[in-house]
């Protein structure tokens, strides 16, 4: 399957190894393991020590195995224990994380997908090319996998810096070489699991360090700092 190419807002484009079909079944798979595991040894506690038969025991079991998924993927950042063990991750397919509403899409889908032993689920990854089932497709997600080399064409914002580049801040070369690693990793883990947060806490970390304000967006401004620190430090 071809890569994913996502273009962030950052005007970045990531390109991403959409989560094969076996890797998707095998999650599947491995969630499905844990929820019977937690039935039967559920079950086996109640029905052990309380000698009754009620219809509303056997609900009530079964609640948490109804919205594992959803849960799972609310709390784990787009993941389930299955997807998490496989290296796998929802994302937005606009580079963005999932949304609450995107989670609850995919959800409400889920038994469509799985119609036919999840021959609908198969066949629309299959068809559509960007790893995308109707319940990704109603919530405008893919699911990808993390440990792929994810390749990052930035030629707006890294390129062969001019001779007559300006710098847009010339702060940037007060930053040691460890603060230009530390923001090269954020940058990284941003690339590499769609996640956010360790760009935004750099972010701010530079600006208040650097005493800047800026209306970049975070990542172009941190692209942006990295391009003004290696201009000054050679001129």
């Amino acid at each position: 399957m071809a890569g994913l190419q996502i273009q962030t807002s950052q005007n970045i484009t990531l390109e991403y190894a959409p989560a094969s079909i076996g890797d998707r079944i095998l999650a599947f798979l491995l969630d499905g393991l844990i929820m019977v595991a937690y039935l039967l040894v559920t079950a086996g506690i109640i029905f052990g020590a309380m000698d009754i038969d009620a219809p509303w025991i056997m609900i009530a079991l079964y609640i948490p195995m109804f919205f594992y998924h959803l849960v799972s993927e609310v709390f784990m950042d787009g993941q389930s224990v299955g997807k998490r063990q496989l290296s796998i991750k929802v994302v937005k397919t606009n580079g963005s994380p999932a949304t609450l509403g995107s989670y609850i899409l995919r959800w409400i889908l889920r038994p469509v997908d799985n119609l036919f032993y999840g021959s609908v689920a198969m066949m629309t990854i299959a068809i559509g090319g960007k790893g995308q089932r109707l319940g990704d497709l109603a919530g405008n997600t893919t699911v990808v996998k993390l440990n792929k080399k994810v390749k990052v064409k930035t030629h707006e914002l890294i390129q062969k810096i001019e001779e007559d580049y300006e710098p847009v801040f010339r702060e940037a070369i007060n930053l040691s070489d460890r603060d230009i690693e530390i923001i090269r990793k954020a940058l990284e883990i941003n690339r590499e699991t769609a996640n956010i947060s360790p760009v935004l806490k750099v972010e701010a970390k530079v600006k208040d360090t650097l005493k800047i304000t800026s209306t970049l967006p975070p990542l172009k401004f941190l692209y942006t700092v990295i391009k003004d620190h290696n201009y000054l430090v050679t001129r």
